[in-house]
């Protein structure tokens, strides 16, 4: 069989997927990036395109997004008229929509079926929007949210299936495209993403901490708002003050991934720091940026509780692995995560924005570990019987891949 794979940001979702297909003999795989690095895998032809233009300063702010995605677009189509011209024509076409990869290649392979990664449909209520009571909706709001959609629908015009990665994700799509959107998630190696009683990890400043230690852990790709930053931070004071021998590990850039950045370039560590000044006993705080995976596994590995949080809106990978290490949650009460986390099953769950809940839970888990032993258990049981990648989501994803393969025929 002969695949092509879009994503900005290669591999992205596809990893597990791709991996697999590029080693099994007799297929050939092309996946078409932005990413211009030296990361490669096996059996995949990695090729780089690049947009004619950025996208112009004077676009109407409504649609930045939709001429982000035209550019995107346009370049995917002409990469792939070039493989059209090379004697490549894929069986089967797959990418990510959230860029508008997508959105041209049925016009170079109109023959050829297409599945769409579709992960998130704004909405006015019940997610993001509106979620952050200091953030309150205006006459600006209805017009923005519906018009960023414009690209969301072009790409279900387009595709023969499309995949959601949480029963709530599908659930935001409008009910006529719920037929064609299947819920399958990308998966956790459970293999490698297990508990470790053994694993150590060394802080910058040389502190070394192991698994059964105090280490409270909180992951995300960018330290913001949209995951629970300040929430988070706010709840360190009563946590080290309670909590003498505790340390905190923070893994995470300084952007931001989703919503607005702060005015003067002002970052959110920044400004909680600023914030919450002498309060915060800052030597027991490590900040590790943006880390490798094996080191941001081994952190997860020494957890002894992870603080999940996040606004109604897409699932971290970070949630479903560290409960696959056996780390104790405490997670947001909040869509899509209330999907996966039970309170008091296999997790604790708290108000997104209370500090004084989340360090309550944190402080209690740190005081008496073996209460909440079944709970580690339940949490890594809850990954293995739903999200592993070898037994559940990659033969769930490999049936996907057929089945919009037959679409064609």
């Amino acid at each position: 069989m002969r695949y092509l794979f879009v994503h900005q940001n290669f591999p992205g979702q596809y990893r597990h997927v791709v991996r697999r297909l590029g080693e099994t003999p007799g297929n050939q795989v092309v996946f078409l990036t932005q990413r211009n690095d030296e990361v490669r895998l096996p059996g995949v032809r990695k090729i780089v395109y690049k947009t004619a233009r950025s996208v112009r300063p004077n676009v109407h702010r409504y649609l930045h997004d939709a001429e982000m995605g035209v550019l995107n677009a346009q370049a995917v189509a002409r990469a792939a008229q070039d493989l059209k011209r090379s004697g490549f024509t894929p069986d089967v076409m797959v990418g990510h929509n959230g860029w508008g990869e997508i959105w041209y290649l049925k016009d170079i392979f109109p023959n050829t079926p297409l599945l769409g990664y579709f992960e998130y449909f704004f909405r006015m209520e019940g997610g993001d929007v509106s979620f952050d009571p200091d953030e309150p909706l205006n006459l600006d709001s209805g017009p923005r949210i519906r018009t960023r959609n414009m690209g969301n629908l072009l790409g279900l015009d387009v595709v023969d299936l499309g995949q959601c990665p949480t029963k709530w994700q599908r659930s935001r799509y409008p009910t006529i495209y719920h037929p064609m959107l299947r819920v399958s998630h990308e998966g956790v190696d459970t293999r490698v993403a297990r508990p470790d009683a053994t694993a150590s990890l060394v802080m910058p400043d040389g502190t070394k901490l192991k698994h059964g230690d105090e280490v409270v852990t909180y992951v995300a790709r960018n330290l913001e708002p949209y995951r629970g930053f300040p929430t988070f931070m706010r709840a360190l004071p009563e946590i080290l003050t309670e909590r003498p021998n505790a340390r905190v590990v923070i893994v995470g850039g300084n952007q931001t991934s989703y919503g607005p950045g702060l005015p003067n370039r002002k970052t959110y560590r920044q400004q909680m720091i600023e914030e919450l000044g002498d309060a915060l006993d800052l030597s027991r705080i490590h900040f590790l940026g943006r880390v490798p995976y094996d080191i941001y596994m081994r952190v997860l590995q020494v957890s002894h509780v992870h603080v999940y949080l996040s606004y109604p809106f897409v699932l971290s990978w970070s949630a479903l692995e560290a409960m696959a290490t056996g780390c104790l949650l405490v997670a947001s009460r909040t869509a899509p995560v209330e999907e996966v986390v039970r309170d008091g099953e296999n997790g604790l769950m708290v108000d997104f924005f209370s500090p004084g809940e989340v360090a309550g839970k944190v402080v209690a888990v740190l005081s008496d570990p073996q209460a909440y032993s079944a709970l580690r258990a339940n949490a890594r049981r809850t990954v293995v019987q739903r999200y592993d990648l070898e037994s559940i989501c990659l033969p769930g994803q490999l049936a996907m891949l057929r089945e919009v393969a037959a679409s064609a025929y």
